[in-house]
C-alpha cells in the first residue's frame, strides 16, 4: 500500500499537461528524451526533467540503452500504463488543457465530436457514466493491435448551467 507521500508525489507527477503528453507519446512506441523534446518542441533539459519525474513515480520505464545516429548513448522510455486509474485531485481543468494541446493543429475532419444536452436524474447520470466508463476501460485495457492506428478519446460530463 503506497504511503500518503507516494500518492501525493504520483498525483503531482500527473498534474502537468506536458507530462501527460509525454506519457501519450511513449504509450505505443519507446522514445528517447531527444525524440520527446523534438516532437514537443522542448529544450532537451526541460524534457529530461519531466521524463525523470515520470520515471521516478513509475509512469515511464527506461529500456535498454541504444546507440543514436552519432554513436551517443540514448535511453528509450516507454509508458508503464500505471497512470490509467490514478486519481488526480481537481484534474478536470488540466485534462481539458491537455486535450486542447493534443488536438491543436489537427484538421477538423480528424476529430470526431459528440455533444448533447441531457436532463437526467442523479441515478440515471451515474448509470450513464458507469456504462460509458465500462466501455472505455474495456478498450483501454486491451493490448494494442499490431495494425492499429494511435487514437485518443476525451470524455467530459458536466452540469449544464445554461440548460435551465
Amino acid at each position: 500500500m503506497p504511503t500518503d507521500e507516494q500518492v501525493q508525489a504520483r498525483a503531482r507527477a500527473l498534474s502537468s499537461p506536458l507530462r501527460l503528453r509525454i506519457l501519450r507519446l511513449c504509450l505505443h512506441e519507446s522514445r528517447t528524451n531527444k525524440e520527446i523534446a523534438d516532437i514537443l518542441e522542448l529544450n532537451p533539459a526541460t524534457s529530461l526533467h519531466h521524463v525523470r519525474t515520470l520515471v521516478s513515480n513509475g509512469f515511464l520505464a527506461a529500456e535498454e540503452p541504444r546507440r543514436g545516429n552519432r554513436g551517443a548513448k540514448e535511453v528509450p522510455y516507454r509508458s508503464t500504463r500505471q497512470s490509467w486509474g490514478t486519481r488526480i485531485p481537481d484534474a478536470a481543468p488540466m485534462l481539458v488543457d491537455t486535450f486542447l494541446q493534443e488536438i491543436n493543429g489537427l484538421d477538423p475532419e480528424e476529430i470526431q465530436v459528440i455533444r448533447v444536452g441531457l436532463k437526467l436524474s442523479e441515478a440515471t447520470q451515474k448509470e450513464m457514466i458507469g456504462r460509458l466508463r465500462e466501455v472505455i476501460e474495456d478498450y483501454a485495457l486491451r493490448e494494442p493491435e499490431a495494425d492499429g492506428v494511435p487514437t485518443s478519446l476525451f470524455m467530459a460530463h458536466h452540469l449544464d448551467i445554461t440548460g435551465n
